[in-house]
């Protein structure tokens, strides 16, 4: 599989899950709706709390993962991805990837200070369909 026909299907989804590890050293996993901004199979930006355990988690250790799948009514497809999560907080990029209906969850707007941005920033990955893995590294 070919990385411009993984990121494709990735695009396709609506969903994604990130993955962060607790201050116990376990996984915790959580849906989000899907990223804001995609730059190729490299970073991937979603919008969330700054409040949030999940940001205290990667502040605390940023190793992450994310997946994507969709399941049809005979065919899963699924795609991990593996690398790094950092909190931004910086207004250039709460701007860039800021829509008009987020105030729903961010009362203050885009400068409001419980809005922040995740970047994940991925390494390797494993792609899987019709009973078939493949792990891939991202250039």
């Amino acid at each position: 599989m070919d990385n411009s026909r993984i990121e494709s299907f990735i695009r396709k989804q609506n969903v994604a899950f990130i993955c962060s590890v607790d201050e116990t050293g376990y996984p915790n996993v959580k849906a989000m709706l899907k990223p804001r901004k995609i730059d190729g199979l490299r970073q991937f930006y979603f919008s969330t709390n700054t409040s949030s355990m999940r940001v205290k988690q990667y502040m605390n250790n940023p190793n992450a993962c994310i997946y994507f799948y969709h399941k049809g009514l005979i065919k899963y497809t699924g795609v991990m991805l593996k690398g790094t999560m950092e909190v931004l907080t910086d207004q250039k990029t709460k701007d860039m990837i800021w829509r008009k209906g987020d105030t729903m969850f961010y009362k203050g707007g885009v400068t409001d200070p419980d809005y922040c941005v995740l970047r994940f920033t991925a390494e390797s990955g494993r792609y899987y369909c019709d009973l078939e893995t493949e792990s891939f590294t991202i250039e």
